[in-house]
């Protein structure tokens, strides 16, 4: 089974080299292979080391963290919730985090800093709506899902009424933000994000133990001396900020959270190796959609939330063809 799990994470690795060396290296500027080399060693002319580093390689860096992060959040939330469908996008965390970011537009212009500030506070707001209606002694996992998705439905109606209500330029800018893009990442954006992404995923590790426990019930994680509502609490804080801080960075992209914990869940069967391969296939998921979006559309260039909605919604699909199968 070790070996098994180690196998598929040293494909993963493979997988995540090759696109980042596709990224890196397809483009308006084509660049070789060996040019890619004599950038690594320092040695290439100024004009290919500009478009690799700064242009290219914060672009990939920006995708493998997010999409990291954002399969993080989701294995999370579909751990508590025991539930395929309990992914942060459908529970409408990253929707309550555009919200916060469209009010900052509207009622804040030219303040970009405060963007990533309004998409936590968004987030962690919704996160805390969701929780306080769905408690009922106790919160129920179907009614956490069924809150979630109202909620966000509500939310979704306040955001088309400020894009509406907005300045012209003000929607253009939010409108192309809520897509989901890479586009405009620089090494300057980074830093923060890492930084903070860095510290929920090493949370993330150290409460993966109760997450594991918790899937079990709540009475069992009681009986083995697991604070079942403090766990849960704080689980849903650091799912809540991964998806959050990296709505803030490329906009609210959909699915990746919900599909990544799938595919490591059929890749690895073992605990203790899911959260890391669904850190990798989020990663892949989302250097892979960006890639087609800048790449397979020539000239034209899609915002990479569009892809990552065109394959949940064949995720989706297969999911309810199976369901309804087994019924």
């Amino acid at each position: 089974m070790k070996s098994r799990n180690l196998t598929v994470l040293a494909a993963l690795l493979l997988v995540l080299l090759i696109l980042s060396f596709m990224s890196l290296t397809r483009g308006t500027l084509p660049v070789s292979s060996d040019q890619l080399w004599q950038v690594l060693k320092g040695d290439a002319p100024r004009g290919i080391t500009m478009v690799v580093v700064d242009w290219r390689l914060p672009r990939v860096v920006a995708a493998l963290i997010t999409g990291a992060a954002l399969a993080l959040s989701g294995a999370i939330f579909q751990s508590l919730l025991r539930n395929p469908l309990g992914s942060p996008d459908v529970l409408g965390f990253n929707t309550g985090a555009f919200s916060a970011v469209l009010l900052a537009m509207v009622f804040l212009p030219g303040q970009p800093a405060i963007l990533a500030l309004a998409a936590l506070a968004g987030g962690l707001v919704t996160a805390a709506l969701v929780y306080l209606f769905s408690w009922r002694h106790g919160v129920a996992t179907f009614r956490l899902i069924i809150v979630g998705i109202g909620i966000r439905a509500l939310l979704m109606s306040l955001n088309s009424w400020l894009i509406t209500t907005a300045s012209l330029d003000t929607a253009l800018s939010a409108g192309l933000w809520s897509a989901g893009s890479l586009n405009g990442i620089s090494w300057n954006s980074l830093p923060p994000v890492a930084l903070i992404l860095l510290l929920a995923t090493v949370a993330t590790a150290l409460l993966a133990k109760c997450m594991r426990l918790l899937e079990m019930g709540d009475d069992m994680a009681a009986a083995l001396g697991i604070p079942v509502e403090r766990s849960r609490m704080l689980l849903m804080l650091v799912g809540v900020v991964l998806t959050a801080v990296s709505t803030a960075l490329i906009g609210p992209v959909s699915f990746v959270a919900l599909v990544a914990p799938q595919i490591a869940s059929r890749l690895c069967r073992h605990g203790r190796y899911q959260l890391i391969v669904s850190a990798f296939s989020g990663a892949a998921l989302l250097l892979a959609a960006d890639y087609i979006a800048t790449h397979v559309f020539v000239p034209y260039q899609l915002p990479v939330g569009v892809v990552t909605v065109s394959l949940g919604g064949l995720y989706l699909m297969s999911l309810l063809v199976r369901e309804a199968r087994r019924k």
